[in-house]
């Protein structure tokens, strides 16, 4: 219910915005208000990465790390999910030669669960994972990959598995596939719709919710359709939250023995920090 309520009136406003946006973003005024929007939400994200460089960027390893990962990403143009896989990798290793975590005040168990409670969310989990598999692996078979409904479902299926370190850390991965490589929207419309989506409520990772609308509904057919974009968004909002609330169900009733494996907690650092780098 939580994960429900959280994402749900996020994604109904950012239903509306997507709405707005294919019909009145054309127009005079509505390019004057994204124009302002756009200098603010730059602003907005600088700060942002300023406020993540200052809480994570500690020490000597993990400033390498993040700079690093910049330049696999922008200079190299190695792919996102090899920098965060290769990341996770070092920090697995890193804590094992050191013989530490980077998380020292590691908590101490709380009470046990019971057998039953474990039971029930390995179920959930499970449910999670068939419909996941279902959706992407059905439109793989009945449409084909070439279809925009597929595509959408496939790309961000891959993006919801490494979007370590929040949102801002996947924005860049989304931006330059879906701008450069799909083409469903240029740059400027992708700093419009993330600043549109910084003043709706929810996760920022709605943006994904946005692009995908606006990829269906330009792309699957001759003529743009509504009803089109509505499931292109909410295909998308689907196959980004199902890993989330697998991983959720599958890993919570773990939680604290997962946090005091000091390779583990090493991988998730490394890997949040080289995404955060990005």
């Amino acid at each position: 219910m939580a994960g429900l309520l959280f994402v749900l009136p996020g994604a109904i406003a950012i239903f509306l915005l997507s709405c707005l946006y294919v019909f009145v973003g054309h127009l005079e005024i509505t390019a004057g208000i994204f124009f302002g929007l756009k200098a603010a939400v730059l602003a907005i994200v600088s700060r942002a990465l300023i406020q993540i460089a200052t809480r994570t960027l500690k020490g000597v390893f993990k400033p390498v790390l993040a700079i690093l990962g910049f330049l696999a990403l922008f200079i190299f143009d190695i792919s996102f999910p090899i920098v965060i896989l290769a990341a996770g990798m070092i920090g697995y290793i890193f804590a094992i030669v050191v013989k530490r975590g980077t998380n020292h005040d590691v908590i101490s168990a709380g009470e046990e669960l019971n057998a039953q409670t474990i039971s029930n969310a390995h179920r959930a989990a499970l449910v999670c994972l068939l419909l996941w598999v279902l959706t992407v692996f059905g439109l793989l078979g009945f449409l084909g990959y070439e279809n925009v409904f597929t595509q959408i479902a496939v790309f961000f299926s891959k993006m919801a598995m490494v979007t370590f370190g929040g949102a801002y850390a996947a924005l860049a991965y989304v931006a330059q596939t879906t701008v450069q490589d799909f083409k469903w929207l240029t740059a400027d419309e992708m700093i419009e719709i993330l600043a549109l989506v910084e003043t709706t409520p929810g996760p920022l990772i709605l943006v994904t919710q946005f692009v995908g609308f606006l990829a269906a509904y330009r792309k699957l057919g001759l003529e743009p359709s509504m009803l089109a974009g509505a499931f292109g968004g909410f295909l998308t909002t689907w196959v980004t939250f199902l890993p989330s609330f697998l991983w959720i169900f599958a890993g919570a009733p773990y939680v604290e023995k997962l946090r005091r494996n000091l390779p583990l907690s090493g991988a998730l650092k490394r890997s949040e920090q080289r995404s955060s780098g990005s």
